[in-house]
């Protein structure tokens, strides 16, 4: 069986726009937190985790740069940053394929087009919309930044969207169809009408005057999601490929697992079963037991439903054998960057033996068997990791990635 190595990765998030900076900001439990621009009109405070200091020119010409969404422009620094990373130089334009999650994609752009129609009409409309807006850009705009030729996908699976990619993109390298995948997700957050619309709908409280108590994953007192932003990206590649040409192996993807939940539009199976399913499903697939798997990166949104599933479905796989967080208290939930985010966080816990803490959880959760670092990381003895992603319509992900 092909063995898929990760060779290369890049993030650009609210905790800094590398990966050092998104790591030492995990394990200082950083809480990357601001009020929304539109956080008055909703009557109390409305939080977000937004990435600062992007200039996409360092990245992209000026002409891509005004045709272009701040999704597409988050991926391409993020993807840039990862092939740096890898060392490959030169990418087989034939043999290199190009797989991203997105699940907002461009919503900021369709909402300002909105906004300009209806102050100044047909005139208004921006010339580029639909190159701006549609989902596929950020993946399109990777590949033609390296002349790939290769497959070329984009996978909208609402906050699993990013490790689907990831799960798609080794297997597409298993089944010889690639030997390396620039393999990702990315997210605008600064979307004023689908956060006020999280607001409305409960997601995000409103009531809270502490911004940094606003998302909690595994808290007794959790009461919701603060909205993030940013992407990430891995290099996927046939390890023998890897080893060939002397790269760093930061991990192998071992296991992947993807199912419906099948129950509610926007919350899990209380049972959790499907959760379980999925999980396990990953476990199986890399031929591993819960018992050799040292740490789980979970989806953890800190919302009172989400989080409960969860815990009962961690307790259910591990019981007290696993040490578990979120990085949603640092980075909000970054929706088709979550998944990625999550991945990049359990390879710096297997480089570090450390698993970053949850920040802003003081209180955790009585039901929970597992373990939760909070305040600094938590020691841990691992050769494997697994992360989830759970997303609305019921998308159930998870992803096993172990030591070389």
């Amino acid at each position: 069986m092909t063995t898929v190595a990760i060779t290369g990765q890049g993030v650009i998030s609210s905790l800094g726009l590398t990966i050092p900076d998104f790591c030492a900001g995990l394990d200082k439990a950083t809480v990357a937190v601001e009020a929304t621009p539109w956080s008055a009109e909703t009557g109390g405070h409305l939080y977000y985790s937004p990435v600062t200091g992007f200039d996409p020119t360092h990245w992209l010409d000026e002409r891509t740069e005004r045709g272009s969404d701040r999704f597409a422009q988050y991926a391409v620094a993020a993807a840039a940053e990862a092939v740096a990373d890898c060392g490959i130089g030169q990418l087989d334009p034939l043999r290199t394929a190009v797989v991203m999650g997105t699940s907002m994609a461009g919503a900021a752009t369709l909402a300002g087009a909105q906004e300009a129609y209806d102050a100044g009409g047909y005139g208004s409309v921006p010339k580029k919309l639909q190159m701006m807006a549609w989902p596929n850009m950020a993946a399109g705009h990777i590949a033609l930044r390296w002349n790939l030729h290769g497959p070329l996908l984009t996978i909208s699976t609402a906050c699993a969207s990013s490790l689907d990619a990831i799960g798609i993109a080794a297997r597409m390298i298993a089944s010889g169809q690639a030997d390396v995948a620039i393999a990702g997700g990315t997210d605008n957050g600064g979307v004023k009408i689908s956060s006020l619309g999280a607001a409305r709908y409960g997601m995000s409280p409103t009531d809270i005057d502490n911004p940094h108590e606003i998302c909690r994953p595994f808290d007794r007192n959790r009461k919701g999601v603060m909205g993030g932003d940013g992407a990430g990206v891995v290099i996927l590649e046939r390890a023998e490929h890897a080893r060939a040409r002397g790269a760093r192996i930061d991990g192998i993807v071992r296991g992947y697992g993807s199912l419906s939940d099948g129950y509610h539009p926007s919350s899990p199976d209380p049972s959790a079963r499907w959760e379980i399913a999925a999980m396990q499903a990953a476990q199986t697939d890399a031929g591993l037991h819960p018992g050799e798997i040292g740490a789980v990166v979970a989806h953890g949104t800190g919302t009172p439903v989400g989080d409960t599933a969860e815990i009962l479905a961690i307790n259910t796989v591990f019981g007290e054998s696993v040490c578990a967080t979120s990085i949603k208290g640092h980075v909000g939930h970054t929706a088709g960057a979550a998944g990625v985010m999550g991945v990049i966080t359990g390879l710096h816990t297997l480089a570090t033996r450390a698993l970053p803490p949850t920040a802003s959880t003081t209180d955790l959760e009585p039901d929970i068997q597992f373990r939760v670092p909070l305040g600094s990381p938590g020691s841990v003895d691992l050769d494997a990791f697994q992360v989830n992603a759970f997303g609305f319509a019921g998308q159930n992900a998870s992803l096993v990635i172990s030591r070389d």
